[in-house]
């Protein structure tokens, strides 16, 4: 029972902090991103794709997680608007982000100019389902050479998403993956998920899912001045 109370606790820590790291967005007009999937899925690609197709709409903030390195934070440094690299190695939960480790970091970044956060979490289809961040959309990316039983073998993920990423369709033709069985997973978990197929190799997709994200970025900030007139 005493284990079941500390895992409670610490999800309702976590629930509060990244409450406080929505309304900090929020107040600052950011819009947050959360990118989650599997190591090698095409996360530090599909940003690097949306910045250099939105930079020119949008000033663009980054923020790494990984368990050690700062290699994919000096792949987007170039591109990005601001860059917070995250190395979870020696933090109590080293396969996820946590709300709390967020909190600094906005800190950090010039809020006030930046519309759009995207946040890259550790690679892993587990842990990063469980703890929220602040962030106003969830999103997971599954490729190919991956397999098209991962929303059978991983649900929690995919049912919290708000959008799913089938990426490296370049690579249909050389693996074994059933598109129409992996969507049907998906409709069954999360009927009301966007799925986009799209290759970061190729940009074949990526044009239909940064024009989502403007979409997604435009009512959330509807939402936010609703509020406040209310």
């Amino acid at each position: 029972m005493k284990k079941i109370e500390v895992i409670q606790n610490v999800l309702e820590a976590n629930e509060s902090i990244a409450k406080r790291n929505q309304q900090l967005l929020d107040k600052h007009k950011v819009f947050a991103i959360n990118i989650m999937s599997a190591p090698g899925a095409g996360k530090t690609s599909l940003i690097l794709h949306t910045m250099s197709r939105l930079r020119a709409k949008l000033n663009i903030a980054v923020i790494e997680g990984d368990v050690a390195s700062t290699v994919d934070a000096e792949k987007v440094q170039n591109v990005a608007k601001a860059v917070i690299q995250i190395n979870t190695q020696n933090m109590p939960e080293s396969c996820s982000l946590m709300a709390a480790m967020i909190e600094p970091a906005l800190k950090e970044l010039p809020l006030d100019d930046i519309e759009l956060l995207l946040i890259e979490n550790v690679g892993n289809l587990i842990c990063p389902s469980e703890f929220t961040l602040g962030e106003h959309k969830r999103v997971v990316i599954s490729s190919l050479p991956e397999g098209d039983d991962k929303p059978i073998k991983y649900p929690l993920i995919f049912i919290d998403a708000h959008a799913v990423i089938i990426n490296k369709m370049d690579l249909l033709p050389y693996v074994d993956f059933d598109i129409a069985t992996f969507r049907h997973s998906i409709a069954g978990l999360n009927p009301k998920a966007e799925i986009f197929q799209l290759s970061c190799k190729t940009g074949e997709g990526i044009e239909k899912w940064c024009s989502w994200v403007l979409k997604q970025l435009e009512t959330n900030a509807k939402t936010i001045e609703a509020s406040h007139t209310s």
